[in-house]
């Protein structure tokens, strides 16, 4: 008999990672990578110099905090700013500025948004998730974020920016195994903004055609009346 395959904590924490660097290198235009080494630790917290967390529950339970030095912040911040064609004396340049806590709250909320799509169509399970929470840290403070979990895994991931900055991924989830009893096809995702972009390809072909037509339908016709007039001797 085959034996089942078991999807595990790292699993699930490989496919939030995924999430993390597709989110953010899409937003900013930059690659954004993860280390191959994860840290089991014994607790979740909010460090230096913003803190971000997330709490999601469903078919499991977890929380996922983000910390961001100055630098990674700033970078991620602007990049984004930038790619979406934001002119530079509308740039923040203080991590301190409510912009750049709201852009980061919104990037983690489409990370997290990702992670419960793909768990739901991997896993075949569903997890909703709250607002993220932003915090800018004094260098001094570390802000414990605790859980009424059972028995909770942690572990921390180090993500790497283009320009070598540096900022941290915690994941806090119940101890918990998805078994595979049998193989099933995984349902593609939808991206929404695809099929908007489709859709408006298709009608300006659609009406790029009809136009061609109509041009073409007019020279005919010309045609057709030039050639009258000839016969007539005019």
């Amino acid at each position: 008999m085959a034996r089942n395959k078991v999807i595990s904590t790292e699993d699930i924490l490989s496919t939030l990672c995924h999430s993390v660097t597709e989110v953010l290198s899409s937003a900013s235009g930059n690659q954004i990578s993860y280390s191959a080494m994860v840290q089991k630790i014994t607790r979740t917290c909010m460090r230096p110099d913003i803190g971000c967390f997330v709490l999601f529950d469903g078919g499991f339970t977890g929380l996922v905090v983000m910390n961001f030095t100055q630098q990674a912040a700033m970078e991620i911040y602007q990049d984004y700013m930038r790619n979406m064609g934001m002119p530079e004396e509308e740039i923040a340049q203080s991590h301190l500025s409510d912009d750049v806590s709201n852009v980061l709250g919104e990037l983690m909320n489409q990370m997290v948004g990702d992670f419960t799509g793909k768990v739901r169509e991997q896993l075949h399970t569903s997890i909703t998730q709250n607002q993220p929470k932003m915090m800018a840290i004094n260098k001094q403070v570390q802000i414990s974020v605790d859980t009424t979990m059972d028995r909770p895994q942690a572990r921390r991931v180090t993500f790497t920016t283009q320009n070598q900055n540096i900022f941290y991924l915690e994941l806090a989830m119940d101890k918990t195994e998805f078994i595979k009893l049998h193989d099933f096809d995984i349902a593609e995702s939808v991206d929404p903004d695809s099929i908007i972009e489709s859709q408006a390809k298709a009608n300006k072909d659609k009406k790029d055609n009809s136009k061609t037509k109509a041009a073409a339908n007019n020279d005919v016709s010309d045609d057709a009346d030039d050639d009258f007039l000839a016969e007539l001797g005019l």
